[in-house]
C-alpha cells in the first residue's frame, strides 16, 4: 500500500494553504507531497506584490501536465487529494490512469459538467474582465470574506496569509479550451467527491452533478455533501473531520491495480 500523498491546490492559494492537513497528514506517517503550480513557489506576500510575468500564460493544460510530471516521477503511485481547482486536477490525473484512489474537496467547475449558480457568480470577476485571459489576477479581500471564506472569523488574516494571483486563463479555459473527461470510457482508480452545502464558489449541486458523470465509470465512486461547510473548508473549524475522511476513504479504497507510470507523451 502506498504511504504517499499528494495535496493539489487551487486557485487563488498556494501550497501554504496545505500546511495543517499535512502536518496531520504525515503525524499518521505518510509522504505528503504539495508541489506549487508553475510560478507559484513563492510566500503569498511575495507573490501578490511582484506575481511572476509567466503567471498570466498558465492554463489548464499546462498545470494539469505539470503534476502529471512529478507524480510519474515519483517512486510509487500516490493518493491524490484536490481542493477547489485542484480537484479538478485530480480528476484529470485519475483519468490518465495515475493514483491509486483519489479525493476531490470542493471541486471546481469541470468540463461537461454544467455552472451551478455561485459557481456563475464567483466567476464574474475574471470572465467579467474580457481581457483576464492574459492576466494573472487577483481576488479582493470583500470576495474572500463574502464568498471565498465567508465563514472565517478572522478574514483579513487569513487573506494576508494565503491568498495568491491567479492566472485567468484557467478560468478561461474551462470555457473556450475545456479538458473534457470520458466518463465512462476512462480507466481510473476509485475517487470520492466531498462537497458543502455553504459553498458559494462551487455548489454542492455541481460537486452533485460531477458525481453523478463519474458514476458512469466503472471505477469505485463515492459523494459526501457536509451541509454546513464552505468552500474554506480545509481551513474552517472543523477541518479535521474533511482532512479524515478524504484520506480515510482513499486509503481504504485504494488500489495497485492501474497501469504501469510511463512517461507523457
Amino acid at each position: 500500500m502506498t504511504k504517499t500523498i499528494v495535496l493539489i491546490h487551487g486557485a487563488w492559494l498556494n501550497s501554504l494553504s496545505w500546511e495543517n492537513v499535512k502536518a496531520r497528514y504525515e503525524a499518521k506517517g505518510y509522504t505528503v507531497l504539495t508541489p506549487d503550480w508553475p510560478f507559484d513557489d513563492r510566500a503569498p506576500s511575495a507573490l501578490r506584490a511582484n506575481p511572476a510575468p509567466e503567471l498570466a500564460k498558465i492554463g489548464q493544460r499546462e498545470i494539469v501536465d505539470h503534476f502529471d510530471r512529478i507524480i510519474r516521477a515519483l517512486p510509487e503511485q500516490p493518493i491524490l487529494i484536490g481542493h477547489s481547482f485542484g480537484g479538478v486536477i485530480v480528476q484529470q490525473l485519475l483519468a490518465r490512469g495515475l493514483g491509486v484512489s483519489g479525493a476531490a474537496i470542493n471541486p471546481a467547475p469541470t468540463p461537461g459538467v454544467p455552472l451551478g449558480p455561485q459557481a456563475i457568480v464567483s466567476a464574474l470577476p475574471v470572465l467579467g474582465d474580457l481581457f483576464s485571459w492574459r492576466k494573472a489576477k487577483t481576488m479582493s479581500l470583500k470576495f474572500f470574506s463574502t464568498r471565498f471564506a465567508q465563514t472565517e472569523p478572522n478574514p483579513a488574516a487569513k487573506y494576508d496569509r494565503y491568498v495568491i494571483p491567479t492566472a485567468g486563463k484557467v478560468y478561461w479555459d474551462g470555457v473556450i479550451n475545456p479538458m473534457l473527461i470520458d466518463w465512462a470510457g476512462q480507466n481510473r482508480a476509485p475517487l470520492l467527491l466531498i462537497g458543502g452545502g455553504k459553498d458559494l464558489i462551487a455548489d454542492a449541486s455541481m460537486t452533485d452533478a460531477i458525481y453523478r458523470q463519474q458514476k458512469k465509470a466503472a471505477s469505485t465512486t463515492e459523494l459526501k455533501i457536509f451541509d454546513d461547510r464552505s468552500h474554506w473548508t480545509l481551513m474552517d473549524k472543523g477541518w479535521e473531520a474533511v482532512a479524515d475522511l478524504a484520506l480515510n476513504w482513499a486509503v481504504e479504497h485504494a488500489t495497485d491495480k492501474r497501469p504501469a507510470l510511463r512517461l507523457a507523451a
